[in-house]
């Protein structure tokens, strides 16, 4: 490139790579949390449901069959 056009065409400054690079890792960071804590919470939900679940089971368990009333033969 000859004199004239680097006068011309201003080049970048090395900070501005280094401040878009920590501004990627800081996004990537923040994602990260984000993605965890959403999981965290879904990983409640799902334990507090499968513990209801397993309280409804039990209820269902000590609770009387009526369908089996209507069972035809099947003793």
């Amino acid at each position: 490139m000859s004199d004239e056009l680097r006068q011309i065409i201003p080049q970048p400054p090395a900070a501005a790579d280094e401040t878009f690079a920590a501004y990627q890792a800081t996004s990537e960071f923040y994602r990260e949390i984000s993605y965890r804590q959403e999981f965290e919470r879904y990983c409640q939900w799902y334990y507090m449901t499968a513990e209801r679940h397993r309280q409804d089971l039990k209820k269902m368990k000590r609770e009387v069959n009526i369908f089996s009333w209507f069972r035809w033969g099947s003793r």
